[in-house]
Order: C-alpha cells, then sequence, then structure tokens
C-alpha cells in the first residue's frame, strides 16, 4: 500500500461537504496530491480515496453509538493500522470528535502531524473535550470567531478560518431561481424539511416534521414542501412520504439540500450544522431535536448554554424557536413555522441579523486552512 500525502476522516454529510471544499483547495494549490481515508461523495469528487464511506460514522446519541459500538471500533482500528503502516504527512480529522480524537490521539504519538477542523462545542457541551484535543492534535481549524482565544487557555494551538460555505453562498440567495430549478411555484409557501442525515434522526424526526408539514396544510393549502434526502436515506424517507398523506404537496429531493434552502420561505429542521446554514441563506427556521430517551436524559445535563441551536448559540438569543424531545410534537413544530408567516416584521430583523452573521464567518477558510495544513506537512 502507497501512503496517502493527506488522511481525513469526515463522519456524516455535513463533515463530506466541509471536507470536499477544503480538499479542493489542497488540490488546486498542490496538484497530484493524493487523500484517502473516511468520506462521502463530495470528497471523492476531488479524487479522495474513501476507504470507508462517511456514513459509516454517522451515528449521534449515546444509546444510538453503542448499538454501532463494535463496527465503528473497528473501523478506528483497521484504519489505525493501516495509517501506522503507511504513514500519510498529515491527518486531518473533521468534526467527528468521538471517532476522530482518539485516532489523532494515536497518530500524533507515533509522530504524525494532526489537524482537527471544527472545533468540538467545548463551548456548549462537553468542556473536557478541550483537555482531549491538546492531547491529540497539533492544530485546531476553527469556524467561529471566538474559539481560538478559548482554545489558547488550555494550550492548544488554533486558527479562526471562517465557515468553509459562507463565501459560497450568496449574500441574497435567489429564491425565485431555486425554485425555477426545483420545479416549485414562484407565488406559492414553501417549507423546506430538514430531518437530518442520519438514520436514528430521520427516524425519530422524520414522522413528526411530516406530521406537521399536514397541519400547515390544512392551514395553507397552497403550500408546498421540499424534503432533500442524502442518498442512504432516500428510500426510507420516500416510503415515509409516500404514508404522510400529503401526495403532490411534497417533493422529495435526492440530496440538494442547499436548492431547498435557497426555494423555501420557512425551514423545520434539525438541531445540527445545517440550521447554521439556513442561517446563511437568511431563512426563518424552526428548530427541533428529539432523540432515544436515555441520550437525551445524558446529553441534557452536558449542556452549558440555554440554546442548542447555532444561530440562537452565535446569535446569544433565541432569534429562532427550538423544541426539543417531548416539546417536538408536530402540533408545536407547525405553529411555529406559521408563525414566521404572519410576522414579516419579524423575519426582516431575523434576516439582518444572519446578513451580519454570514459576513462575520466569511473569510478566506480554504487558503487560511491550507496554510496550516502545509506547514505541518512540510514541517515533518
Amino acid at each position: 500500500m502507497v501512503a496517502p500525502d493527506i488522511a481525513v476522516v469526515a463522519g456524516e454529510t455535513s463533515g463530506d461537504v466541509l471536507a470536499g471544499v477544503l480538499l479542493q483547495g489542497l488540490v488546486d494549490q498542490m496538484p497530484g496530491l493524493s487523500a484517502a481515508g473516511i468520506g462521502g461523495a463530495q470528497m471523492c469528487d476531488q479524487g479522495f480515496d474513501a476507504w470507508w464511506p462517511s456514513e459509516k460514522l454517522a451515528v449521534r446519541g449515546y444509546v444510538e453509538v453503542l448499538r454501532h459500538y463494535r463496527e465503528i471500533v473497528g473501523i478506528r482500528k483497521r484504519l489505525l493500522a493501516r495509517l501506522l503502516s503507511t504513514p500519510p504527512r498529515v491527518f486531518v480529522g473533521v468534526d467527528a470528535p468521538d471517532f476522530n480524537l482518539d485516532l489523532e490521539r494515536a497518530l500524533k504519538a507515533r509522530g504524525i502531524p494532526t489537524v482537527h477542523f471544527v472545533c468540538p462545542s467545548v463551548w456548549a457541551w462537553r468542556p473536557e473535550r478541550a483537555q482531549a484535543l491538546k492531547l491529540s492534535t497539533d492544530h485546531v481549524l476553527c469556524i467561529f470567531p471566538f474559539e481560538p482565544a478559548l482554545l489558547a487557555q488550555h494550550g492548544v494551538p488554533a486558527t479562526y478560518v471562517g465557515h468553509p460555505l459562507a463565501p459560497h453562498i450568496p449574500m441574497n440567495p435567489d429564491r425565485a431561481a431555486a425554485r425555477v430549478r426545483l420545479g416549485l411555484p414562484d407565488g406559492a409557501p414553501v417549507v423546506a424539511l430538514l430531518p437530518g442525515s442520519r438514520a436514528a434522526e430521520v427516524e425519530h424526526l422524520a414522522p413528526r416534521f411530516l406530521s406537521a408539514a399536514k397541519l400547515i396544510l390544512d392551514a395553507k393549502p397552497d403550500a408546498h414542501f421540499v424534503l432533500p434526502a442524502v442518498p442512504h436515506l432516500k428510500q426510507r424517507l420516500d416510503q415515509l412520504a409516500a404514508n404522510s398523506g400529503l401526495v403532490a404537496a411534497l417533493t422529495v429531493l435526492p440530496g440538494q439540500s442547499h436548492a431547498a434552502l435557497a426555494a423555501c420561505d420557512v425551514t423545520l429542521i434539525a438541531s445540527g450544522t445545517a440550521t447554521l446554514e439556513a442561517a446563511l441563506f437568511k431563512r426563518p427556521m424552526t428548530i427541533a431535536y428529539h432523540m432515544n430517551w436515555l441520550s437525551w436524559q445524558i446529553t441534557r445535563r452536558k449542556k452549558l448554554q440555554p440554546w442548542v441551536g447555532l444561530p440562537n448559540i452565535l446569535c446569544e438569543d433565541f432569534v429562532v424557536p427550538e423544541f426539543l424531545q417531548e416539546q417536538a410534537t408536530p402540533q408545536a413544530l407547525a405553529r411555529g413555522v406559521l408563525e414566521w408567516f404572519d410576522q414579516p416584521a419579524r423575519v426582516d430583523a431575523l434576516q439582518q441579523r444572519f446578513t451580519a452573521l454570514h459576513r462575520d464567518l466569511t473569510r478566506d477558510t480554504v487558503g487560511l486552512s491550507v496554510g496550516v495544513i502545509r506547514s505541518l506537512m512540510d514541517a515533518r
């Protein structure tokens, strides 16, 4: 086996998108660069050699992880053995801290430079990860401006690089063009349903979202709903859609979450990184999350802030509503969505805040990230 120049692990759809942007910049600056590890379609489009697909790691929640524990640990052991036998010049772990930090720690101990892209949310959940970062990584690439100073308190080298998608999302997204692209009526109310990219999320949230959509349709009979589906979950979402009773009012899309966000008036969305993408598209949203009961009991005890959704955390205010666990009923979710249609002044104020947030998160992410990665590669 030939060692790749760079090894990368991205553990789910959002990580695949971020790593795809990063790899594109690396390949542009370093023609002939070889990259391999765990990734998805966006990374493979840049010539990435996926030894395992990213959806293998797309598990969230303590109980859900336990169900897949043996398989995930087995993948990590085989990946570590392969990387130690044919060491890359640098390893980049993209998010997925539960998988990546232990892997990075083992690689760093053997002299392989490690970079962690997307700082774990030590300011919101599980602050003990700051110490794990110090032991595991040579450098953290942060997507939020306040993170490097926080990590410096723990002796962790870090650079604020901005959000990789911020420069690629228009400051004023073209809603009409997106609707033409998706075949949606220009004047009708459109709601984007984004129940997550993990199987467990879809099982917990998609039925609630579809039930909420029926209630919204009762209030707005001309409404249309778009439901982007990641490839490995599309069949399941097609089944749920077929049984939803929404018929012609619902379109299940193969991917195209950004087109759906650009086209919609409001999004009903799972808490996670997609909420920040919705904010960059300046779209009002209602955030929801529901998980296994035991996972929720463990998770909520580790919560450090009153907010869960990234837009609220970054704005330090409940600028969009959150409905978590038992609060995430179809009736509450439908009300949360419908209120946005009835309050145009509130929508305008939210879009102004999201525009300011977009500017704050816009940096030369690829250039800054590639500079850090190349310096570590050159030092090896």
